[in-house]
């Protein structure tokens, strides 16, 4: 079997994709409660912050006017040519790299942040300690992605193999995740569950977007505890200080 050249694909997928567009209202909605989720796990503390995968450079575009220093770190170039030209700062950094391989010392971030991008990645586990092991005594490591996703195939039309939707390799429930992380440097870890299908797939988003986060995580929870469909999970992996 052929080896996934994922280097090679990601930075083709930048230059056909464009993750700085706008998204359909939907979309939106559930992107914006994803990072609302990540935003209320960060403490105020935290003067520098690692976004792997950094897509739209979401993260840079809430701290950075703060005054924090963020990287935003993408294997693609094209990506962060345009995370740079939307954040134009001097505490905004872009690097390009490969996230199994960062160009950090040990314990160099108070945050790292990899936002839906652990499903994408060839080999889960060693991906979660390469990140944990730039987060800082005292810090974090916060991860989301899809929730027992059920992921879909199709035919690819050249090699005629099943090919994932998406890009998406694995599917991830508290439990895997958790296992992925147990070196002694660790303190606690921590998961969340949320985004309930049935308020998705109702399109309950036209009213709940007017509702802030803490208002819209008790609904969204109130679904969940009537059908336990959540669409997301969040964890966090803290080290000892």
């Amino acid at each position: 079997m052929q080896k996934f050249d994922y280097i090679k694909h990601y930075k083709t997928d930048a230059e056909e994709f464009d993750y700085f567009e706008e998204r359909p209202p939907a979309t939106a909605h559930d992107e914006r409660r994803v990072r609302e989720y990540i935003l209320s796990r960060i403490p105020k503390t935290a003067e520098k912050i690692l976004d792997v995968g950094c897509g739209s450079a979401w993260l840079a575009g809430k701290f950075v006017p703060k005054g924090k220093v963020v990287v935003s770190l993408d294997i693609a170039l094209a990506n962060l040519e345009k995370a740079k030209e939307k954040i134009p700062a001097k505490n905004h950094l872009q690097v390009t790299a490969d996230s199994f391989f960062l160009p950090f010392s040990d314990n160099s971030f108070d945050i790292v942040v990899a936002s839906e991008i652990i499903e994408h990645v060839t080999s889960p586990e060693d991906f979660v300690k390469e990140l944990f092991r730039v987060v800082k005594p005292g810090g974090k490591l916060i991860i989301t992605t899809p929730y027992k996703e059920k992921i879909r195939y199709a035919l690819c039309i050249h090699c005629h193999k099943k090919t994932p939707l998406n890009g998406h390799l694995h599917s991830f429930d508290e439990n895997i995740l958790l296992d992925f992380c147990d070196c002694p440097e660790l303190k606690e870890k921590n998961w969340f569950v949320f985004g309930n299908k049935a308020l998705i797939y109702f399109m309950t988003y036209v009213l709940l977007k007017f509702f802030p986060f803490s208002l819209w995580k008790i609904i969204d929870k109130t679904a969940n505890l009537i059908w336990n469909k959540p669409v997301h999970i969040l964890v966090e992996y803290s080290k000892k200080k």
